[in-house]
């Protein structure tokens, strides 16, 4: 049986600081995956660029998402384990406790947002390209990713895709945040309209947690832990993925069952991405103002938020000050999220006049009803980027990338070559 896919595993060795190229250095990993029957042709790179941040790029297997497929036929791809991710030297909470000092992590963890990754990219195109430009595949926060590529090293992009993450190019997380809230909140009542019996579920699990319930691994299970299962709800599958666990969260007793409760610590523990909650404020990070756990901040313009609001909302792409103190995976870096959350030099990410200017095709698909990122940001982004075409559809969620077989990115194909 031949297999379906033809890979060959790459390892690259970059500085963890590309200002400093003979400082400390990192491992990025990556793996070339093509179709078998066409392993042997010169085809065109396509750099996948992961969602996030702090995923690994997927592994391709029986079942890789469809885009994988759709891209095949013309690519050969290259799955990119972001520095700090799946191979690619990865942050972990063990790795976080060796440092010496929260000021020595934070300054570490300081090297891992976009712009280091588009460096690494860079140096990775010219070790396997040469002088060639690639295409770009980015997937949410990839897509803020490929927003810093064009506007660094525009130079090594022949065409870029971007689903679900064309970000606001001068929004800080306060203007983020401010967008995201309702939009949960609107996410979550279409949930409780949906199967009406959970949000009684939830009122019932939250008030039983007023009592020191804790999860297998020893963490309490909080309401406000509780409340941060909401970001499931901006997947194509989500409101199923909650209503499913919720069906079998309490016993007959009331109290919630231990197969919930293993379920709840995996999904809530940040074990396999802590830079998923380290990282997810500084992607707004571009000098001015720290970002000072701005979704905490902006909580407080809405009560309808309150814990003992009715119905009991639950939150969504938010990192809050509380989960680096009582989420085992999360405490290692705790002092150092802080020393982040005040920093207001970060460099900027985006180049807008070169973005302008830019002569590289674009093809974004905003998903009108992402729960994840704004639509609006999105849109005026696309106004100012040269090149762009959108796509703004609601038949998808945020992941219909790979929830639509492929016909996402075969149509920002065509978009970008002018056939559609």
């Amino acid at each position: 049986m031949n297999p379906a896919y033809a890979t060959v595993d790459h390892t690259f060795t970059v500085p963890l600081d590309h200002h400093a190229p003979d400082g400390p250095a990192i491992d990025v990993f990556a793996r070339e995956v093509a179709d078998p029957a066409r392993a042997s042709e010169e085809l065109p790179w396509l750099l996948y660029l992961q969602g996030g941040p702090g995923g690994k790029s997927p592994r391709p297997s029986a079942g890789s998402p469809g885009w994988l497929d759709q891209a095949l036929k013309t690519h050969r791809v290259l799955l990119l384990d972001q520095r700090g991710t799946g191979r690619s030297s990865p942050v972990t909470a063990r790795s976080a406790a060796r440092f010496p000092t929260p000021g020595r992590l934070a300054a570490h963890l300081a090297h891992f947002r976009a712009d280091a990754i588009v460096a690494d990219a860079e140096l990775i195109r010219r070790r396997l390209c040469g002088d060639t430009p690639w295409e770009t595949l980015g997937q949410s926060y990839g897509g803020f990713i490929t927003l810093t590529y064009l506007s660094q090293a525009p130079e090594g992009l022949r065409a870029c895709y971007v689903t679900g993450g064309l970000p606001g190019l001068t929004a800080t997380a306060d203007d983020v945040y401010a967008r995201t809230y309702p939009r949960v909140r609107d996410r979550v009542l279409d949930f409780y309209a949906r199967y009406p019996e959970d949000a009684a579920r939830l009122r019932k699990l939250a008030d039983h947690l007023a009592a020191d319930i804790r999860l297998p691994n020893g963490d309490r299970l909080t309401p406000h832990r509780l409340r941060t299962l909401g970001l499931l709800l901006g997947m194509g599958d989500g409101f199923e993925r909650l209503h499913w666990l919720l069906d079998e969260a309490l016993d007959p007793d009331g109290a919630p069952t231990d197969t919930f409760l293993h379920q709840a610590m995996t999904l809530t523990g940040f074990t396999d991405n802590p830079l998923f909650a380290v990282l997810q404020e500084t992607l707004y990070g571009q000098g001015g103002g720290p970002a000072g756990w701005a979704a905490s901040r902006a909580l407080a313009a809405f009560p309808e938020f309150a814990a003992d609001a009715d119905p009991l909302l639950l939150t969504g792409e938010m990192i809050y000050p509380w989960m680096f103190r009582e989420i085992t995976g999360l405490r290692p870096f705790a002092d150092a999220a802080d020393l982040l959350a005040a920093r207001t030099d970060w460099p900027p990410l985006y180049d807008p006049h070169r973005l302008a200017a830019n002569e590289t095709p674009l093809a974004a698909i905003v998903y009108h009803d992402d729960m994840y990122v704004d639509a609006g940001l999105s849109l005026r982004t696309a106004r100012e980027v040269g090149a762009t075409r959108v796509w703004v559809t609601n038949e998808w969620e945020h992941d219909g990338v790979s929830a639509s077989g492929g016909r996402v990115l075969a149509r920002l194909m065509d978009l970008a070559a002018g056939r559609a």
